[in-house]
């Protein structure tokens, strides 16, 4: 969970320290300040009667059908509980061998990438190796449970994603008196690092509505150290600002490229500290690179829907890209959402006799086929939605705060419990991380959007199905498409699954080549060349099975952007264009902008 080298030493010879006087006489003010701040807070909560975006009963609900499933077999039962008793008594037997000095084999070891009990402790000493097993044991049995019960699929998944909640919350890693990183800090520091804990745990409940806040001794400016790539607002309305960047050669590609961030936090994911920035890499590589920066909405967007998305949005950037250089064709980049509503506005283009307005498209770790959304279904049910809708209706718009939530589940160890124990029990600072600070950095979407991407695009999965999806009255179909589309896929991405990412090019009508890139959905994406990291596959075959295309695929080190780029590349060249200068559009203000930093 933590970065610290574990001394070889045990945890229990560990020399007790004595608190700081000082220390503990700050820590006591702090404590009773946010102590009255969190209880103030949290009152005003309760008394607020504001709605919830999900049903408390939901998981209750859930777990009866898991039982009823599983005391009306009892003959299952009964063999599950005995080969479970077996592995009971071979974790004993070799705990018992190793407290006889023996050498014993562990019985289970953490899935590759578990960062939970990476100290040697957990290894090194009995009773953490004991806490470890049991628990990676007991895990491993309830799941297989789950999997065996005689269940529909959608509450199986339900069940799947409420037990994998529960297992991880109650990891030893989690709790200060098992994990043998906390035990060690607290000898050590007689405790101190619990206060500070505590301190940091009624601070968040006060002012971060209960979600763990990271702390980092070096803070991320947005404009100097984050999206910080030279460039100026050339166009604005109420849904984006677009950004041209300043050119950093002296020729550039005759079509310029246009960026189409989520709407889900902010664009400059795509613009993190320059040595990780995709958009200065682009610039850098000779393109004339536009962004689209979204609106943080509040709920005088309540209203604004999908096509408001897709015609004053993409469509109206496509044609501020027109009017600021002067060409009739464009590269259309995007990214998840972003790339949902791109591939709306192909359709949208194709069915109006405007498809050559863009020239290729990108569509990066996006879905346009939902029939397989995993876990992710266990919010979209009709049930679900009604509570979500409702909850819309009385905001206007979804808070950021909630999708945090919703995105930190979903990778609970990583983005809840390692800052739990980090935060609270350490009482440790993070360390540094751009993109971690850009995830902090959320942004709200408005109720219409939301309703209608939850039942249209989630639950019917309507975009797939020509004539599913209309914008202005205009009936999309993806198989009209015929611009040339590249398609990337991330190995590990937990948003857009790979293999339905893969599925999703036969949809469209034209030419599609595909990439998988290693890693997850935010880091495999922000991949630069010279980090040489990730690596990603190829395969130029179009089999219908994706676990074919990857056996037949070679693997290729480093980044994908490279490659993607040669695809890319257009063989006219014309002189740099200077945001504002040349074309029809003035410059409004800097880049970033000021819709990004918007709150």
């Amino acid at each position: 969970m933590t970065d610290q080298t574990t001394p070889s030493k045990s945890v229990f010879e560990t020399t007790p320290g004595l608190p700081d006087p000082v220390t503990v006489s700050r820590l006591l003010v702090e404590l009773a300040e946010h102590s009255h701040a969190a209880v103030r807070a949290q009152t005003e909560k309760m008394l607020s009667g504001e709605s919830l975006p999900y049903d408390p009963m939901q998981m209750a609900n859930a777990w009866m059908a898991f039982n009823t499933a599983l005391w009306t077999d009892p003959q299952r039962l009964f063999e599950i509980q005995t080969r479970n008793l077996e592995d009971w008594t071979a974790l004993w037997r070799t705990m018992a061998e190793r407290a006889m000095g023996q050498t014993a084999e562990p019985l289970i070891e953490p899935a590759r990438g578990d960062r939970r009990f990476k100290s040697a402790a957990w290894s090194d000493e009995p009773v953490f190796d004991y806490l470890k097993q049991a628990y990676l044991l007991a895990a491993q049995q309830i799941g297989d449970l789950v999997q065996t019960a005689d269940l529909d699929d959608k509450t199986r998944t339900q069940v799947d994603f409420f037990a994998r909640q529960t297992i991880n919350a109650l990891s030893p890693a989690n709790y200060a008196m098992t994990n043998p990183d906390v035990v060690r800090r607290t000898i050590e520091t007689g405790g101190v690092n619990l206060m500070t804990g505590l301190s940091n745990l009624l601070d968040d409940l006060a002012t971060n509505d209960g979600l763990v806040r990271r702390r980092a001794p070096q803070s991320f400016e947005v404009g100097k150290d984050l999206a910080a790539t030279p460039g100026a607002v050339v166009f604005q309305n109420d849904l984006f600002q677009l950004i041209q960047y300043a050119p950093s050669t002296d020729e550039v590609f005759k079509r310029p490229l246009l960026f189409v961030p989520p709407l889900v936090n902010k664009f400059y994911l795509f613009d993190l500290t320059p040595k990780a920035s995709y958009l200065k890499w682009l610039v850098d590589q000779g393109h004339t690179v536009f962004v689209i920066s979204w609106v943080n909405p509040d709920k005088s967007h309540a209203d604004k829907g999908l096509e408001d998305y897709v015609v004053d949005g993409v469509l109206e950037a496509i044609g501020a890209v027109e009017a600021a250089t002067g060409e009739t064709g464009l590269d259309l980049v995007s990214y998840c959402l972003g790339g949902t509503l791109s591939a709306m506005t192909l359709a949208y283009l194709a069915a109006t006799n405007q498809a050559d307005r863009v020239k290729t498209a990108t569509l990066i770790a996006t879905l346009v086929d939902f029939r397989s959304i995993g876990e992710w279904s266990v919010f979209t049910g009709e049930k679900e939605l009604e509570v979500f809708e409702r909850y819309l209706d009385d905001k206007g718009y979804v808070e950021a705060h909630d999708l945090s939530k919703l995105f930190s589940t979903v990778r609970a160890n990583d983005l809840i419990w390692n800052a739990v124990v980090t935060h609270y029990l350490l009482g440790d600072e993070s360390r540094p991380s751009d993109l971690l600070s850009w995830f902090d950095d959320g942004a709200r979407i408005p109720a219409a959007t939301l309703k209608q991407y939850g039942r249209l695009v989630l639950n019917q999965n309507r975009l797939r199905e020509p004539g599913g999806i209309e914008i202005k009255g205009t009936p999309l179909d993806l198989s009209k498409v015929t611009t040339p589309v590249f398609v990337v896929a991330l190995k590990d991405d937990h948003v857009s699954a790979w293999k339905d990412t893969y599925s999703g090019r036969f949809l469209f009508g034209g030419d599609t080549h595909f990439i998988l890139g290693g890693s997850g959905h935010n880091a495999g994406m922000i991949n630069p060349p010279e980090a040489g990291k990730h690596g990603y596959w190829t395969n130029a075959e179009r089999p219908d099975d994706p676990e074919a295309w990857l056996a037949g695929a070679e693997n290729k080190p480093g980044s994908w952007w490279p490659e993607w780029q040669a695809w890319l590349a257009d063989d006219q060249k014309v002189a740099a264009r200077t945001p504002g200068k040349g074309g029809k559009l003035k410059t409004i203000e800097a880049a970033p902008g000021s819709y990004v930093k918007a709150r």
